[in-house]
C-alpha cells in the first residue's frame, strides 16, 4: 500500500522542520555544514582553484525555502561527518504498554542503521548508536492523551512528549553527550503504518525543549513498523531510521502529494519502505561525503566530457553538475546495484535537476526518465516502477531543449567508469 505525505510547517518560525515518514515515500531534515578533513579538497593554491571552479555549481539556499536543496546547509542540524553520537530511548504509554523488551525494539534498527550510514558514507559518518537506559521508558499519560496524528505540530502535543521524555531519562543519561536523539515508540502505540504514517522529526527546532542545558532540536519520533508484507521487514524495515535522521542532518523530503514519482526510488528521502536504497550524489556532496576533488563542474559554455565512477564505490569522480542558474542545475552520477542499491535493475547514468528554491515535499528533485511510459524493470514491492529504469545508457541523450542542454552517455569502460559528454550554450 503506497500512502502520500504533506508537509507540515512548526508553527514557529525557526527555521524547524517536521519530517513525516511514508510507505513507498520518503520523509525530512537538515545536515551540518561542518565536514571532516577528509571531506576537504587540498589547501593552498591546488584547493583554491578546485573551490573556485566549483562555485558556480554550489546553488545557494534561497530565504524562505523549507530545507533547501541549496548550499551550504544552515546551522542547527546534526552534524553528518566524524563521529556523531546518537541518544536512543524506547518508550511506552500506560494505555500501550511495550511489546516485548525494549532491546528488542532496538534491534530492529541497529545495527543495520550504523552500517547503512558507514556504507553510504564511504566511512566518512561514523554512527554511534547508545542505550543507556536498556528497558522501556514508561510515559505519564495515556497515549492518545498527547494528541499525536500524524501531521501534528510540535505545540502542545509534542512539546508535552519532549518534556516527559527528558523527565524520566534524565537521571540516568546526560543529553548535551549526544549530537541526535531517536525515540524509537513501542510499535502498538497509534495506527498501524498501513494505515497512517506517524514516524516525524523536528530538525534544527532552537526552541525545543532542552535538558541538561541543551535543546533537544534535531530528534526523530518512530512508530509502527514499515512492513511491506513481502517478508523482508526484517533485513529492510530500519530504514525508516535512516530517513528521519537525514533530516537532522538536512535534507529535505523528496516525495510530493503525488508520491514518489519525481524521484522513486533513487533517493531514500524519497521512498524508504521496501528495498534498500542509497542518497543520490548531490546529497553526498551536501553532507560532506564527496570530496570537491569528486565533483565535476560543467559551467563553461561549449562541450565537456566527464568519466564518472559508480556511485556505490569509493573513490573516483562521482558527480558532474551543470548549473542552469543560481539555484537550478542538473546533477550526473553512475547508480549500479551495490553497496546500498539493492534495487538497481537498469545500471547507468542519473540525471535529475535541483532546485533550491523548491520546498521540501514539493518536489525540490526531479530525475530525468529515459524510458518514459516503458513501465519500469522492476516489480518490487514499494519501489516506484515506472522510474526504476531511468538511468540513461551508452548511446542515449538527454535535452533540455528551453536550457539549450544536453548530456550524452558516450560509453561504459571496463573498469565501470561511464563517459559523459555535456554540450551547453
Amino acid at each position: 500500500m503506497t500512502q502520500t505525505r504533506h508537509r507540515i510547517r512548526t508553527p514557529r518560525l525557526t527555521g524547524a522542520y517536521i519530517g513525516l515518514t511514508a510507505l513507498a515515500i520518503g520523509v525530512t531534515a537538515t545536515a551540518s555544514t561542518e565536514m571532516s578533513g577528509r571531506g576537504q579538497s587540498a589547501a593552498g593554491p591546488a584547493g583554491t582553484t578546485v573551490e573556485s571552479a566549483l562555485a558556480p555549481c554550489r546553488i545557494a539556499g534561497t530565504m524562505g525555502v523549507q530545507m533547501s536543496e541549496g548550499m551550504p546547509t544552515p546551522p542547527g542540524y546534526a552534524r553528518s561527518t566524524g563521529e556523531v553520537r546518537a541518544l536512543n530511548l524506547m518508550i511506552d504509554f500506560p494505555d500501550a504498554k511495550g511489546e516485548g523488551t525494549a532491546l528488542d525494539r532496538l534491534a530492529e534498527f541497529f545495527p543495520q542503521t550504523s552500517e547503512w550510514f558507514r556504507t553510504s558514507s564511504y566511512g566518512r559518518l561514523a554512527y554511534r548508536a547508545e542505550t543507556p537506559i536498556k528497558a522501556w521508558l514508561r510515559m505519564p499519560m495515556p497515549f492518545a492523551a498527547y494528541g499525536i496524528e500524524r501531521g501534528s505540530s510540535y505545540d502542545p502535543g509534542y512539546r508535552r512528549l519532549v518534556e516527559h521524555i527528558a523527565k524520566a531519562a534524565d537521571p540516568e543519561v546526560d543529553f548535551s553527550r549526544y549530537d541526535l536523539v531517536n525515540i524509537l515508540v513501542t510499535p502498538n502505540a497509534g495506527p498501524s503504518a498501513l494505515d497512517t504514517v506517524l514516524s516525524v522529526t523536528f530538525s534544527g527546532n532552537g526552541e525545543a525543549p532542552t535538558a541538561d542545558g541543551v535543546p533537544l532540536s534535531n530528534t526523530s519520533f518512530v512508530y509502527s513498523r514499515q512492513d511491506d508484507g513481502s517478508g523482508t521487514y526484517r533485513e529492510t524495515g530500519y530504514r525508516v531510521l535512516p530517513h528521519e535522521n537525514g533530516h537532522v542532518f538536512g535534507l529535505p523530503d523528496l516525495y510530493t502529494s503525488d508520491g514518489g514519482n519525481t524521484v522513486g526510488h533513487w533517493d531514500i528521502m524519497s521512498e524508504d519502505w521496501g528495498a534498500n536504497n542509497d542518497l543520490m550524489g548531490w546529497h553526498k556532496w551536501k553532507l560532506g561525503w564527496l570530496d570537491s576533488t569528486q565533483i565535476s563542474c560543467a559551467s563553461k559554455p561549449g562541450t565537456s566530457d566527464h568519466v564518472l565512477t559508480p556511485l556505490a564505490v569509493e573513490g573516483g569522480m562521482k558527480l558532474a553538475f551543470v548549473p542552469l542558474s543560481e539555484s537550478v542545475g542538473y546533477a550526473v552520477e553512475v547508480r549500479t546495484q551495490a553497496g546500498n542499491d539493492e534495487a538497481v535493475c537498469r545500471p547507468g547514468v542519473l540525471i535529475y535537476k535541483v532546485d533550491s528554491e523548491v520546498d521540501t515535499g514539493h518536489g525540490p528533485v526531479t530525475v530525468s526518465d529515459s524510458s518514459d511510459a516503458s513501465g519500469g524493470c522492476t516489480r518490487r514491492p514499494n519501489v516506484h516502477a515506472e522510474l526504476s529504469d531511468a538511468p540513461f545508457r551508452p548511446g542515449e541523450t538527454f535535452t533540455d531543449e528551453k536550457a539549450g542542454i544536453s548530456i550524452s552517455v558516450v560509453g561504459e569502460r571496463p573498469d565501470g567508469s561511464y563517459q559523459v559528454r555535456v554540450t551547453r550554450p
